[in-house]
């Protein structure tokens, strides 16, 4: 990996087993690449560029990455189908997240201009969301920044390449998301330490 000013980054080293043996170094060199791109997914520089070629209504929050978030499920679950219900459920189920938080980011996008509720035309317990306009201009803009990002870290990429890296990644996010990763593992990670 190298720093953004070309310099090399050091990379810590994986360290051996109790009986010297090391990991598979793929192995190691997928999970190190997966840190790196977490840290970088993670910057607020997205956001920035979103906030400023947008302009949500008078009064409105200021543009947060959960509203991107809800942004992006609410319009994917509205093209599932043109008598398809988009509920906080179906945004919940979508974000994987449970439908209390589920609420709270939907209140916000609302609350931001980005989505509308009305009453369900099924069941008027439930409300259907939809993209206001400025829902539809920040998931035109993110959309278009995030293309513009991945084709600059691509630029050197040949055609083949670039659809080898898509089904590739295509296929470990599918894995992940049939087999995620036991959220009591860190424990885990922390009590084996302990006794080593």
């Amino acid at each position: 990996m190298t720093r953004e000013n070309g310099s090399a980054e050091a990379l810590p080293a994986e360290l051996p087993e109790p009986d010297g043996r090391l990991s598979d170094p793929v192995l190691s060199d997928v999970s190190l690449a997966l840190f790196h791109l977490r840290r970088i997914w993670a910057k607020p520089d997205l956001m920035k560029r979103i906030r400023a070629q947008t302009s949500p209504g008078p009064g409105s929050r200021p543009l947060q990455l959960s509203n991107l978030m809800v942004v992006h499920a609410v319009a994917a679950l509205g093209t599932e189908g043109d008598d398809a219900e988009v509920t906080v459920g179906a945004v919940a189920d979508r974000l994987e997240i449970d439908p209390s938080t589920a609420s709270r980011l939907v209140g916000h996008a609302i609350d931001a201009g980005l989505v509308s509720r009305r009453p369900s035309p099924v069941d008027a317990r439930r409300a259907n969301l939809g993209l206001t306009e400025a829902g539809v201009r920040v998931k035109r803009v993110a959309d278009r920044s995030r293309r513009a990002y991945l084709d600059e870290l691509m630029a050197g990429w040949t055609p083949a390449e670039r659809a080898d890296f898509a089904r590739l990644l295509t296929r470990f996010a599918e894995a992940a998301v049939r087999a995620p990763m036991d959220p009591d593992s860190v424990d885990r990670i922390f009590e084996e330490a302990r006794t080593e």
